[in-house]
């Protein structure tokens, strides 16, 4: 038992190591750098998640889950962070609102005893999105360079002051998230490419408030997986017919052949 327990030790420090390791050139951890517990539960505690859907074209559909004493204190939002006050709506819809970003859809929840806000938000173009106030921390940039679209989004140091004691222990996160609409050639995201060919970054709040460095990069091809897909399918489709008519005419040919005999 001593044996096995100084193993699973070596190796959880060697895979924290890995996780750090791989992270550097982007300031996010790695999932291996959270608690054992909350990696075996799947369970985390985003106080800030951002999830960026991006188009070739440069649009982008955004979905932002925040609780409000998140967007306090890390993006200055003068919002009232006890619970059980009423949810202000109008200040909400200002907070997301701006030149160029289209707000679709928000509606407060509750978590962990906290209030929390969705926002989903869509832009024609991913640079505008530094216009609105929760998203003016980053820079966003979409370049075509070497045949390749490049996604780079630098996320800056909070603005906000500190919301007091809203029950906050240490192991809340900070999340950002990219689904890309075509092949991943390269990226710094320290888990790797996630299923539906979404890439991830995480961060301790702690590290958030501090203002610790986060530098997300991606590099994609120029065509679309839906494309592709589409001319794949479309192409063993063709190929199918051209299987299923040349059986059609062998089988008529034979029969007149008998016919003739």
């Amino acid at each position: 038992m001593a044996v096995l327990r100084i193993a699973a030790v070596t190796l959880a420090c060697g895979l924290a190591a890995a996780g750090s390791a791989g992270a550097q050139d982007s300031g996010a951890q790695s999932s291996s750098a959270r608690s054992v517990w909350s990696r075996l539960l799947g369970s985390r505690d985003y106080e800030y998640d951002e999830r960026v859907d991006l188009s070739l074209d440069g649009s982008a559909i955004i979905d932002v889950n925040a609780s409000i004493p998140a967007l306090v204190a890390l993006r200055g939002a003068r919002l009232d962070v006890d619970p059980e006050s009423r949810f202000d709506r109008p200040a909400v819809r200002t907070l997301f609102e701006g030149p160029g970003v289209t707000l679709t859809d928000f509606s407060p929840f509750r978590k962990h005893g906290r209030r929390f806000v969705h926002a989903r938000l869509i832009v024609a173009d991913i640079r505008r999105l530094s216009a609105i106030r929760p998203l003016a921390w980053s820079r966003y940039q979409l370049m075509l360079t070497d045949g390749e679209y490049h996604f780079v989004q630098d996320v800056g140091p909070p603005t906000g002051t500190p919301p007091g004691d809203v029950g906050w222990d240490g192991r809340e996160l900070v999340a950002f998230r990219l689904h890309l609409p075509s092949k991943i050639t390269f990226h710094n995201a320290p888990d790797g490419v996630e299923r539906g060919n979404i890439l991830a970054w995480e961060q301790p709040l702690r590290d958030r408030l501090a203002g610790a460095p986060l530098h997300l990069e991606a590099r994609m091809e120029t065509q679309s997986i839906l494309y592709r897909t589409l001319f794949l399918f479309a192409g063993t489709f063709l190929a199918a017919m051209a299987v299923l008519g040349a059986i059609i005419w062998w089988i008529l040919r034979k029969g007149r052949h008998r016919a003739m005999v």
